[in-house]
């Protein structure tokens, strides 16, 4: 960190903090990234439906974005943020205190806004052997990664009520889909009679690991033993948001609920990533838990233009007050 205090410290470093930071060190803002190093995309081999950008791996684009943030007089440094906390301002038409961010370890740095963009953490059901084959063969996005599996033999894990709606979808890239029951509810008649006309076989039972062969995923093992041969397994992971940082100031992540099932916790902003705290915004997963990578992108855009729009009126402010004094 080159500065104590900055215009805008950026709590994240994925598509929508290095978009945001884009943004604002081209409005000639100084800002400062802080990231933890741990992209929920990590162990996906590609980033796809970008535009301009399709098919490539994760860690090139956060690289690339990192180089163009950089270019513009950005910084990033690598750290975790323990917490912050609101500054006291100096009085009506004056700076309007800001924000103290604390790191761990004990440094702090101070900033006029903040934007957090920790995004989320993805809560696998407890199988084993999900976590190992996550991102590879064991999937939750058709958008993601359908195409990458198209034509395969595809498993649906039911845990909630959310499982038909997975598996019709996934149908759309593949004509041998299979539904396993699991600990999810059993489908109604109207679901049995959607499956059916589909194509898509039921199993039932509990599932109680993966089949891996010369590190591939090449089936389901059900409690009983059977073993259904599939090359993909779709889920629905728990999407909790990072929100630490966001819940330090007093904001409280709620439960996001799809299709009558909870799939995970946000943090509420406007439209364009404002909390109600006054001087903070959240973009990316931390607010959006389906938004894709170029849609986090979009809202760390969306976001800065926003704070630097604040930044504006409290400059004008200031210098308002200080030519009546003068």
């Amino acid at each position: 960190m080159k500065q104590q205090r900055y215009d805008v410290v950026i709590v994240g470093g994925g598509a929508a903090g290095l978009s945001g930071a884009l943004t604002l060190a081209r409005a000639r803002r100084s800002v400062l990234v802080i990231d933890a190093g741990e992209p929920r995309n990590a162990p996906a081999s590609h980033v796809h439906n970008y535009l301009g950008r399709e098919s490539t791996p994760p860690g090139e684009l956060l690289a690339i974005g990192r180089g163009e943030v950089a270019g513009y007089g950005g910084e990033i440094v690598e750290g975790r943020v323990a917490s912050a906390e609101r500054l006291p301002g100096e009085g009506e038409g004056e700076d309007e205190g800001g924000f103290r961010v604390v790191l761990e370890g004990g440094s702090t740095v101070e900033a006029r806004r903040l934007l957090v963009t920790t995004g989320l953490v993805d809560e696998l059901p407890p199988v084993p052997g999900l976590a190992e084959r996550w991102g590879r063969e064991v999937l939750h996005c058709p958008y993601c990664h359908g195409r990458e599996v198209a034509d395969r033999p595809i498993g649906v894990l039911s845990t909630g009520p959310l499982a038909v709606h997975q598996a019709l979808m996934w149908r759309q890239w593949s004509d041998d889909v299979t539904l396993f029951r699991h600990t999810g509810p059993e489908p109604t008649d109207e679901e049995y009679e959607q499956l059916a006309a589909r194509g898509v076989a039921v199993v039932d039972g509990e599932v109680s690991g993966l089949e891996v062969t010369d590190d591939r995923f090449t089936g389901v093992r059900l409690a009983g033993g059977r073993v259904v041969p599939r090359e993909a397994l779709v889920i629905q992971a728990r999407f909790t948001a990072r929100s630490a940082v966001l819940e330090s100031l007093g904001l409280v992540p709620v439960a996001q609920e799809m299709g009558g099932e909870v799939i995970g916790t946000s943090i509420p902003t406007d439209p364009v990533g404002a909390t109600e705290v006054p001087g903070v915004w959240a973009a990316g997963n931390v607010t959006r838990l389906t938004e894709q990578v170029i849609g986090a992108a979009a809202a760390g855009l969306m976001a800065a233009g926003a704070i630097n729009g604040d930044l504006i009126a409290e400059d004008t402010r200031t210098a308002v007050a200080a030519r009546r004094r003068g």
